[in-house]
């Protein structure tokens, strides 16, 4: 009896637990939760990007070419990227959609080769890994850590590997980890967006062609309509611009396109300005020497109005870039050597800025220090670009002669450290124009003069080539080299990023822009401490578990012999 009882309190508890577990099922269907409890929260997505993921009204296609067999940290690469996915897919099942694939998978050459280039093509950047195989040995393979996403038949390129050629492969690995999120949901949030903000290069003062910003304007054609023109004295035609580019003039603004420029500013319009406020002939240079001498291009009132001064002088540092120099004739022909050009310095981004973070080194060519001026406290300056522990400014006019690579460096002379060459301003500004009549030339009635803009945000770099590519003549056309590659070195610095960063930047109204300081801790081992105690811990990892096998086993039998042994008696 007591048997039949006990069989039946048994069945009922476990009809009530299924009926429990079913019942939290069916709750949880309509409760959706997820709980993250790593310390940085690595697991949870920013409240921007669930929003953007969540109002997805169509399918995003994710083809990921990282696959097959990949070194440890590739893998790791992967496996952060999957659980991204992952995630966008839990808030949005439908709409996001992927799949891995492995660009090396087909063993004909031809037809890899074939697939290499069309990924290639279509924007992925290859790079070179080392895989070791079962039997030990190191082959090569090519690894294209990137992906292609399609919406609605548009398909973008997105690189996701950094390449800071100052880091370690460790630590790009971990910064590119890091930026995934960002990376891909502002991609996400470009391709499915009905809107699309527009940006302007500004034309009618010498500015650098289309195609020697033929690249970045690629670039930023991911995120934004791209247009070029002149403003002749037309107020208000930079109103639809979200951002409007000055990229390397060298003719003189006239005041009916400043009072334009300045209005723009004061309604909240913004700006990057990438001045050269000296001028150096190259043609000259290689040719033996030129002089370096300051030209005005009429807009020194207004960027100091804003709190800036670009000063008449070039800036020398050791950390610098190279030229090729013929150093002579060597067995009948040209002797030339790559050798240490300081007036091309490269500036590691220093500051954890949203904008630098994370980024490559950035080449500059015989750029400029700025100074910030005015104590209006409603203008907040962040210098964003500066030189290294080691460099100098020298005044213009200033003679400048390639028979300076010839000579040592003296150390002594570049005691000047971090020159500011970038800065970024974030505020209220005042008009340029206040407490002045409009200039005669400018067409279309003012309504008024703004004196106090809106808050604003504006970038001002002391040199124009930061943004300019080099462009080469072909059978097909011109053809238009990376921003920030250097043909003598085959590197290529980090200019393009820099720039887009600045523009996303300047352009951000959502938040979105800060995901880029997400920081997930780099927890590396003690490489000194693991190799010392390996043996070590080998030994307890085998022992001791075997050890705490046998030692519950005694304890077993010696329980039972003790519980046996009182019912015997």
């Amino acid at each position: 009896m007591k048997r039949k009882q006990l069989k039946r309190t048994h069945i009922l508890q476990l009809i009530t637990t299924l009926a429990i577990i079913l019942l939290i099922n069916y709750i949880g269907s309509f409760l959706f939760t997820r709980i993250d409890l790593t310390e940085e929260k690595r697991y949870s997505l920013a409240p921007e990007t669930r929003q953007i993921i969540r109002d997805l009204d169509d399918v995003i296609y994710v083809r990921v070419y990282l696959d097959g067999e990949l070194p440890m940290g590739f893998t790791r690469l992967k496996t952060a990227i999957n659980e991204l996915l992952d995630e966008f897919r839990a808030y949005a099942p439908r709409n996001i959609q992927y799949e891995f694939i492995d660009p090396s998978a087909d063993p004909d050459s031809r037809i890899r080769n074939n697939v290499f280039t069309q990924l290639y093509e279509a924007g992925l950047q290859p790079t070179n890994a080392q895989v070791r195989q079962k039997d030990g040995s190191v082959s090569q393979k090519i690894v294209f850590p990137g992906a292609i996403l399609t919406y609605r038949e548009v398909e973008i390129p997105l690189n996701l590997l950094k390449n800071n050629h100052g880091l370690s492969g460790e630590v790009n690995l971990h910064q590119s980890i890091q930026a995934l999120e960002y990376e891909l949901v502002s991609m996400i949030r470009n391709l499915s967006s009905e809107t699309i903000e527009k940006v302007a290069f500004l034309e009618g003062h010498g500015e650098l062609d289309a195609y020697h910003v033929g690249d970045i304007t690629k670039g930023l054609a991911n995120f934004y309509q791209v247009d070029r023109g002149a403003i002749n004295g037309r107020l208000g035609l930079l109103d639809p611009y979200s951002a409007v580019i000055i990229a390397k003039p060298v003719e003189t603004f006239p005041e009916e396109d400043k009072f334009v420029i300045d209005q723009y500013i004061m309604n909240g319009g913004k700006v990057l300005w990438l001045i050269d406020p000296v001028m150096v002939s190259m043609d000259s240079l290689f040719m033996g020497n030129t002089v370096a001498y300051y030209e005005s291009l009429n807009l020194e009132d207004q960027l100091f109005r804003y709190g800036i001064r670009l000063n008449p002088n070039l800036v020398k540092d050791i950390q610098c870039n190279v030229i090729p120099v013929n150093k002579g004739v060597l067995g009948g022909q040209d002797n030339w050597q790559l050798s240490p050009w300081f007036y091309y310095p490269i500036l590691s981004p220093g500051n954890d800025h949203l904008i630098t973070r994370a980024l490559n080194m950035i080449l500059i060519n015989y750029g400029s220090v700025i100074d910030t001026v005015g104590e209006d406290s409603g203008v907040r300056k962040t210098v964003l670009l500066k030189t290294s522990p080691y460099s100098q400014q020298v005044p213009v006019p200033l003679y400048i002669s390639l028979r300076e690579t010839d000579a040592r460096p003296a150390e002594s002379e570049f005691n000047r450290s971090h020159l500011p060459l970038g800065v970024l301003l974030e505020g209220e500004f005042e008009s340029v124009f206040s407490n002045r009549s409009v200039p005669k030339n400018v067409i279309g009635e003012p309504v008024g003069i703004r004196e106090k803009s809106l808050p604003t945000k504006m970038i001002v770099v002391a040199d124009g080539d930061i943004i300019r590519n080099e462009v080469t003549d072909s059978p097909d056309g011109p053809s238009i080299a990376p921003l920030g590659f250097d043909r003598f070195t085959n590197q290529t610095f980090g200019n393009r990023e820099f720039l887009l960063n600045a523009i996303n930047y300047l352009t951000d109204e959502t938040g979105l822009m800060r995901l880029r300081g997400r920081e997930l801790r780099l927890r590396m081992l003690d490489r000194k401490r693991t190799a010392d105690e390996a043996t070590k811990w080998k030994l307890i990892n085998t022992i001791v578990p075997v050890l705490m096998v046998i030692l519950f086993g005694i304890l077993t039998w010696f329980e039972r012999r003790r519980k046996y042994s009182r019912r015997v008696s």
